[in-house]
């Protein structure tokens, strides 16, 4: 299953360090992308197995800055056999407690890079594809349980499950595959400040395993997804949030 040729967004940290680092693990060259994290993403590609690793840099909400980040990773490697949108921002935004200028500024920001950026990566990396390419979408519990606090989020994430079995039923005909995985609490640097908060213990509590979630734990799934033998599972949005959540 190595030597394929992956694009993974937001993977200087986190769930798409780990996701990087696993396809790695398996032979795999990787594309790591980061907005404004080059020394991390440097590092990373330092120490992941194998060799032909590559960094890219952009902010996803730059469509032209996207199309030249996909076209340089494209390039470098090859091609683009796997695509992980990965790459994402929360922002705490209750609508009771945020102006409205505050509100419109969570909203516009959230979507332009957790959705839009999102397709248009997609876009972009789907003229690199052929039959057999995968794409892998992380999106999270919170587009099925709601996110109260931040409802832009919530929202994004539905709509990025909805861009993933539209594009499930697009794509089929070239014979690529589209995935999700839809996460809870993961322990990142996104989650760390409300996982020491005093919050912390009910946020475990939520899972009835009394943890949240590794990223390797996640990695693992999108690893699935990506693989040949998931192209019955195009469309699925895979739970990972240890019955926090059942729907």
């Amino acid at each position: 299953m190595g030597g394929r040729r992956v694009l993974v967004t937001g993977a200087s940290r986190g769930i798409g360090r780990a996701v990087a680092t696993a396809f790695a693990e398996l032979g795999d060259r990787v594309a790591i992308h980061h907005r404004d994290s080059p020394e991390l993403a440097a590092g990373l590609r330092d120490t992941l197995p194998g060799d032909g690793h590559v960094v890219v840099g952009a902010d996803i909400t730059d469509p032209d800055a996207v199309r030249l980040m996909v076209d340089e990773a494209a390039g470098t490697l090859g091609g683009i056999d796997v695509l992980v949108n990965n790459a994402g921002v929360f922002f705490h935004h209750p609508i009771t407690e945020v102006s409205y200028e505050e509100w419109q500024r969570a909203w516009r920001t959230t979507l332009d890079l957790n959705l839009m950026g999102a397709a248009n990566v997609t876009w972009c990396a789907v003229r690199y594809m052929s039959p057999g390419a995968r794409i892998v979408n992380v999106s999270s519990r919170g587009a099925f349980r709601g996110e109260p606090h931040a409802p832009a989020y919530g929202a994004s994430k539905a709509g990025m499950n909805a861009l993933g079995q539209s594009l499930a039923i697009a794509l089929a005909p070239h014979g690529i595959a589209v995935g999700t995985v839809a996460p809870g609490y993961v322990d990142t640097d996104m989650t760390n400040e409300h996982l020491k908060s005093a919050r912390g213990d009910a946020i475990r509590a939520q899972s009835p395993f009394g943890r949240v979630a590794r990223p390797d734990e996640i990695a693992a799934a999108v690893v699935y997804l990506a693989s040949p033998e998931a192209e019955w599972a195009s469309g699925t949005v895979i739970d990972l949030n240890g019955a926090s959540y059942l729907r």
